[in-house]
């Protein structure tokens, strides 16, 4: 009987943790995997190095299960174990990033009056940006505006002062505004 190939990162979780003692823990990451993936694919290059940092995250929250205590709580400690867990593949392994060919991004919601070509070629202009963005400040934007934490929730997270946050999102939404392949789409 041959093993199947991993079809996703909770499925992948799932069945690196031996004698799943926490049917919470389960419901939790099958609820949330999609979400918490599209976080991780917004800190990395592809999807597969995505999918590999999720998995690696809900793997130490289930070691960590039982000393979670708040479990209204365990998007920020998944993203923080995400952060940390990047962080430290940034330390390690010193490789350049590579825009990602999939962009995690929702489909454009109907109804806009711009044309679906116009608005595909500025979200692929604006992900490359963000893509070549310092790896703080990158985490810091998306967790602002794809996550949509606040700037104390993304300070949380991040563990740094609500200060630093602002001034990091200005400096990168200023680089955001100068670049040139941006101001071509606009």
């Amino acid at each position: 009987m041959t093993t199947p190939v991993c079809t996703s990162a909770s499925d992948a979780a799932t069945r690196s943790l031996p004698n799943a003692r926490y049917p919470s823990f389960t419901s939790y990451m099958r609820a949330r995997q999609p979400v918490l993936l599209r976080t991780a694919r917004s800190l990395t290059a592809n999807p597969n190095d995505a999918e590999d940092l999720l998995q690696t995250a809900l793997t130490k929250t289930y070691v960590a299960w039982e000393r979670i205590e708040d479990h209204r709580a365990l998007d920020g400690y998944v993203r923080r174990a995400l952060l940390n867990t990047r962080t430290s593949q940034w330390r390690k392994r010193k490789v350049d990033e590579f825009a990602c060919d999939e962009l995690p991004e929702p489909e454009p919601r109907p109804g806009h009056d711009n044309d679906p070509a116009e608005q595909q070629a500025l979200h692929d202009a604006m992900w490359r940006a963000i893509m070549r963005l310092p790896a703080r400040q990158r985490a810091m934007v998306v967790l602002r505006y794809y996550e949509d934490l606040s700037e104390v929730q993304t300070a949380e997270v991040l563990g740094v002062s609500v200060g630093t946050v602002k001034s990091a999102v200005s400096r990168a939404l200023g680089k955001l505004r100068e670049d040139p392949e941006l101001g071509l789409v606009r």
